[in-house]
């Protein structure tokens, strides 16, 4: 019997450790000439986020991402109530002034006039 490589077999692996999760321990000892120098203990939890927050794992982590999202949703809407507000202050002030008509004064022919042009000397 030779081996086969079935890409079902690896998204299944996958479905479960996710959904389900594993935890993985391990203990390692380092030795030189049979003398223990080092002692590791390894733990490890591998889980799709939402069975994590499920067991507890990463709780404070889930806390501050839902608060951060919280936070700029509320920054987001400030923001556009700003907007529809400066909208609107431009529109009323467009209104004041709607029946005006417009007047340009030019200050270059005010200059270049002198009193006897006027009709006054």
């Amino acid at each position: 019997m030779r081996p086969q490589k079935n890409e079902e077999t690896l998204v299944d692996v996958l479905d479960v450790l996710l959904r389900d999760g594993a935890v993985l321990r391990a203990d390692v000892i380092v030795s030189v000439a049979e003398i223990p120098l080092v002692g590791i203990k390894l733990t490890a939890a591998i889980a799709g986020m939402e069975t994590m927050n499920e067991y507890g794992l990463f709780e404070q982590w889930d806390i501050e991402r839902r608060q951060t999202a919280v936070t700029r949703r509320q920054h987001r809407q400030a923001g556009q109530r700003e907007k529809r507000t400066r909208r609107h202050q431009e529109r009323e002030q467009n209104r004041e002034f709607e029946g005006l008509d417009e007047i340009t004064v030019d200050d270059d022919q005010d200059r270049d006039r002198s009193p006897s042009d006027d009709g006054s000397a």
